[in-house]
């Protein structure tokens, strides 16, 4: 089943400072709970010596969600809640965060703790970069030297892509399409070769695509 809910292309860390407290977000795809248990372990271990590691993750979307929160040492419902409230609003599914903070010397009270979790969250989560799942077959195709650059161009066309080119007596070629793409680009390519060429599908899987 496809999953419709965007996902964060890269890891991405801001950094700001309330009442002389650092206040550092980390944000990072993670597809398992495994990975996010790995990379909630690497951010604690690269700021063991601050005051917090407050983290927050949530897997899947819809009816399959997992989610985590910790306020990790900071009164109950301050830290971990907000962070996980703002992964909830972001429609990004498949992420994991983690505030770090090194405290100032001055107390934020609840109110203030809240909006500098919030907040920190919020930074992270509207600058990275998303992508998207989608549906696609891999295909393999044997075709003569002759109609090399023409099938590269109805695979651009088309919007796939080649994943490989292997040069024999015939070139046998491996693309990737968008599932709805690929019967289209069958029939162009049974026009192109008078009906005697047709691709092969060997693989369906989901790719995560920018946008």
């Amino acid at each position: 089943m496809i999953r419709h809910y965007s996902i964060p292309l890269t890891e991405i860390r801001r950094e700001h400072t309330v009442s002389n407290s650092r206040f550092i977000a980390t944000l990072a795809p993670v597809f398992t709970v495994d990975a996010a248990r790995a990379f909630l372990a690497r951010i604690r271990a690269e700021f063991a010596d601050a005051s917090h590691n407050v983290p927050a993750y949530i897997l899947g979307a819809g009816n399959t969600i997992t989610e985590f929160c910790s306020d990790d040492g900071e009164p109950a419902g301050t830290s971990g809640r907000p962070a996980l409230a703002v992964l909830r609003g972001s429609g990004l599914g498949d992420v994991a965060v983690v505030v770090t903070r090194y405290f100032g010397g001055t107390l934020l009270g609840t109110g203030g703790l809240v909006k500098a979790y919030t907040e920190s969250t919020q930074t992270v989560v509207n600058e990275v970069e998303r992508g998207r799942r989608v549906p696609v077959h891999v295909a393999m195709v044997a075709i003569p030297y002759n109609l090399l650059e023409r099938v590269r161009l109805m695979v651009a066309h088309h919007k796939g892509k080649v994943l490989g080119e292997d040069f024999g007596g015939d070139i046998t070629m491996t693309l990737q399409f968008p599932v709805e793409t690929f019967t289209p680009f069958q029939t162009a390519l049974r026009e192109l070769s008078a009906g005697k060429i047709q691709a092969e599908v060997i693989e369906t899987k989901e790719t995560i695509v920018k946008g």
